[in-house]
Order: structure tokens, then C-alpha cells, then sequence
């Protein structure tokens, strides 16, 4: 179908803020997909729980993933339009300074720390002593990436309707504000990990003055394994498929090459030790032939 590929290619080719949006918009309409086929069948359906964030520690122990797996998980439609709303406008400001990666990693770390503050606030305030949370959403990740934006640069003039021009340092401060007020109504939790991700965004930034990228880790730990599969996936398109006609077979040599001018760059690079061991086997075959 031309809109699956259509999705696919812009996925691909999109920025990271694109897919970051795809990803919140996929998981959503998965879930609820398959909470269709489960509410057909009569089943109870505890898709939400096992990926939202649990507040318990032990509930926590048995679902090691939620920390992560939260930050793109929404039930009701204008939970999810109000967070993508503000990923894509914040998101859009925080590109004007900085690249693709440092976005992802303020997404992700800033989830993260909305979740730890989270996590230790129900477990230590005695307000909470009774209640087994579950946090769920992206409105953290959010905070994080809107602060970080403010602190970098406070005095952004930005413009609402009805309201007019005004620096970009009291939007962020009213949001943080009414969500240190909201603590006392009926989301505790979700205004707890949105101060969690303000911290993180704006410690972030701090730190990335002093010319440190706390971000920079993580980049490179999920570059790794997406070049890992990309390798692992070219390599077995390369030597599973046998050429059919004249026109295949000069498409997988062109492969071959493309692959083989990777390794090359690559231990250039980095060295022959730093080669995988599928790229050396493929680099023995090739000098074979």
C-alpha cells in the first residue's frame, strides 16, 4: 500500500523528532489494536500495565523494561495529542541549536529521570504509602526537552494566540510551577516525573556548557546496535539470495560492494580488531574471489 510506504520512507528519511512522534503514534494505535481483538474475544486485557511505569519496587523488579517502555505509552487520544503537540513544537526549538542525537538523548534521559524521581517519591513521601502507581506518557520526556530549550536560550521571544510575544523562560517557568502545584491534585505522579524531566533538561544543558554531553553515551550505545542490525540485515541479503536474472545479480554485487566499501572504511577507521566477526568473514570471502 502507498501510505505504508509512504510511512516507511519518511520514517526512514525523517529527522529524529519524526520518529519519535511515529513511535509514541505506533504504540498507541498497537495497543489499542490489540486491545480490540481482546475485548472481542472476552478477555481481560493488561497490555497498559505491562508497559506502564509500576511505583512498587517490586512490581518494578518483574518489569525491568517500564522505565523505558512508558515515555511512549498513552491510553486516551488527548493525552497523546496534548504530549506529540508539545514534542513537536518543543522539539522544533531545541533543533534550531542542536542535532538529531542530543534530542534523543534528552527524550530518553529525561523520561528516565522523571521516572527515578518518581519512583523514590512514592516510596518515600508517606502520602503514597498505600497507593500502587502506575505512570504512563511522554509528558516528561517533554519537560525535559522544553527546558533544556529555556535554559539554553531564556529570552526566545515566542508567540501564543490571545496572549501575544513573550520569552521563552516564563513558558517553561509556568509549566514547572503548575506542575509543583498540581502534585496536590489527581495526577501526583505524572506532575512528580515532570519535575523529574525539568531537572534533567536543565542539568543537562548546564552541563553541556561545561562541555560535557551526558547524552553522548547513550547516543553511542544505540548507534552501535542500530548499525549492528543494519550489518547483520545487509549481510544476509547478501549471501541468502541467489540472483534470479542479470538485473539481480548486478544489484547484489553493487551490495556486495557497498558492504565490502563499509569494512574498509571501517578499519580505516577504527582497525581490522574492531571489525565484527560476520565483517571479517565477509572480508576473507571477498579478497577469495
Amino acid at each position: 500500500m502507498d501510505i505504508v510506504e509512504d510511512i516507511k520512507r519518511t520514517f526512514k528519511e525523517g529527522s529524529v523528532l519524526t520518529r519519535l512522534i511515529y513511535i509514541n503514534l505506533g504504540v498507541f494505535l498497537l495497543v489499542k489494536i490489540i486491545g480490540v481483538f481482546f475485548y472481542l474475544a472476552g478477555q481481560a486485557f493488561f497490555m497498559d500495565e505491562w508497559l506502564s511505569l509500576p511505583s512498587n519496587f517490586y512490581e518494578l523488579r518483574l518489569k525491568p523494561w517500564t522505565p523505558l517502555t512508558y515515555m511512549f505509552l498513552h491510553t486516551g487520544f488527548m493525552h497523546l495529542l496534548f504530549n506529540i503537540l508539545g514534542l513537536y513544537w518543543f522539539g522544533k526549538l531545541f533543533l534550531y541549536h542542536f542535532e538529531g542525537s542530543k534530542l534523543l538523548s534528552v527524550y530518553l534521559l529525561g523520561g528516565i529521570a522523571g521516572a527515578v524521581l518518581y519512583i523514590i517519591s512514592y516510596n518515600v513521601f508517606p502520602i503514597f504509602a498505600s497507593i500502587n502507581g502506575l505512570l504512563l506518557g511522554a509528558s516528561a520526556s517533554v519537560f525535559a526537552i522544553l527546558v533544556a530549550t529555556a535554559f539554553y536560550e531564556p529570552d526566545r521571544q515566542i508567540v501564543l494566540p490571545f496572549i501575544g510575544s513573550f520569552p521563552l523562560k516564563y513558558l517553561a517557568a509556568f509549566y514547572v510551577v503548575l506542575s509543583i502545584i498540581g502534585i496536590s491534585t489527581s495526577n501526583p505522579g505524572g506532575n512528580i516525573a515532570h519535575l523529574g524531566g525539568a531537572a534533567w533538561g536543565w542539568f543537562y544543558i548546564y552541563q553541556l556548557r561545561r562541555g560535557k554531553d551526558l547524552g553522548a553515551g547513550l547516543v553511542k550505545f544505540i548507534d552501535k546496535i542500530a548499525e549492528s542490525l543494519k550489518t547483520k540485515s545487509n549481510l544476509t541479503v547478501s549471501h541468502k539470495q541467489a540472483p534470479r536474472d542479470d538485473y539481480e545479480y548486478n544489484r547484489q554485487k553493487k551490495v556486495q560492494q557497498d558492504d565490502l566499501n563499509k569494512i574498509l572504511d571501517k578499519i580505516a577507521k577504527s582497525g581490522y580488531d574492531s571489525l565484527s566477526k560476520k565483517e571479517k568473514e565477509l572480508l576473507f570471502k571477498q579478497g577469495k574471489k
